[in-house]
């Protein structure tokens, strides 16, 4: 099997369920760094290595999901719920700013008074304060389907009325594992695998932006991995349409579920596998917000990217540390061998970047 897939990754032809089977269980760690890299170098420089500078705003901690791996949410009643105003919202975007960042991503959860409306005013706000001179993620994948589901309309409608309202990217959060039996172990309420990749179908269509996701770490079987790497190879095939992938992992504290967390070459493992099933998707990013230093190392087993997250209380809530000193970050990764490259996501960066070029 060793020598197969290795000829396969030299002729650059796709890898069975199988062969990506026997990746996770048998392969060497320095077998699967070698492969990864190769498969790499087919769509960047192997000396460099992108980042964003970039915060999540968690503009509500209120959700109805019950997700029993999360510690951030609060029920509707809960006295320690809260909805962000928007002059907090604009205080996080600039600070970003300040700080040489143009992104920002934004994440709540099941909230169920905050209609469309409210959504389509805050980001119209956006961007008549802001401009070009940032990018952000409008929702997760999941996020959009409660909207749906909540005010009956189809994912469709909800894509293109926050489209409308200037959202160009709607994130893949929400994902954590997609196979129906993992949803249905830990988060019944979440909606299934299939109906979550029919959202993500249907947003693309729609002419959004998107990306795929992935949290491994909780009870899921190898057999479960591998069904979501297909599930967003299939997607990818059928649409183009997924700019990235993106792989973190669980914290478990203050969380129902419990458990703990994977060890760091098991991550490094996993980004390896994910390069080389996801033969379709140009960009694999590393975590720095779960795997701190550890994600760098990531970069030597196929990633290309990173984020250097400034704040995500999701994660934080569950136990993550948050790094805010850019210029450490940065040099850990030129310690492990790349030069980082800044990677502009707001238009008017974009732009400017090209111009200079």
């Amino acid at each position: 099997m060793k020598e197969q897939i290795q000829s396969k990754v030299d002729a650059k032809q796709r890898l069975t369920r199988d062969e990506i089977h026997y990746l996770y269980t048998e392969a060497s760690l320095e077998d699967l760094q070698n492969l990864a890299t190769k498969v790499r170098a087919r769509f960047h420089n192997p000396q460099e290595a992108t980042y964003l500078i970039m915060r999540i705003i968690n503009y509500t901690n209120v959700c109805v999901a019950k997700c029993d791996y999360c510690a951030f949410y609060r029920l509707p009643s809960s006295s320690e719920s809260y909805v962000l105003a928007r002059d907090q919202i604009f205080a996080k975007i600039d600070e970003i700013i300040a700080l040489g960042g143009d992104f920002v991503g934004f994440n709540g959860g099941f909230h169920p008074k905050l209609n469309i409306e409210w959504y389509q005013d805050l980001y119209a706000s956006l961007r008549e304060r802001y401009g070009d001179q940032i990018e952000f993620y409008g929702l997760t994948v999941a996020e959009l389907m409660y909207l749906a589901k909540r005010w009956n309309k189809t994912y469709s409608q909800v894509a293109k009325a926050l489209k409308s309202s200037g959202v160009r990217w709607i994130t893949g959060g929400g994902a954590e594992i997609l196979t129906n039996e993992f949803r249905e172990r830990h988060s019944p309420l979440k909606y299934t695998a299939d109906d979550y990749m029919q959202a993500q179908k249907d947003i693309i269509e729609a002419g959004v932006n998107t990306t795929a996701t992935m949290v491994i770490g909780f009870d899921e079987s190898i057999d479960e991995r591998i069904e979501h790497l297909l599930r967003v190879r299939d997607l990818q095939d059928q649409t183009n349409g997924l700019f990235s992938f993106l792989t973190w992992t669980y914290k478990p504290e203050h969380t129902e579920w419990g458990g703990k967390e994977i060890t760091q070459e098991e991550y490094l493992r996993h980004l390896a596998v994910c390069r080389l099933a996801l033969d379709n998707i140009k960009h694999l990013r590393t975590s720095v917000l779960t795997q701190n230093e550890n994600a760098l190392k990531g970069l030597h087993f196929g990633a290309n990217d990173f984020d250097i997250p400034l704040e995500d209380e999701v994660t934080q809530k569950a136990g993550a540390v948050i790094n805010k000193d850019i210029k450490v970050i940065l040099e850990q990764a030129k310690a492990q061998g790349f030069t980082p490259v800044f990677r502009p996501m707001a238009p008017s960066n974009q732009d400017a970047r090209n111009k200079a070029s």
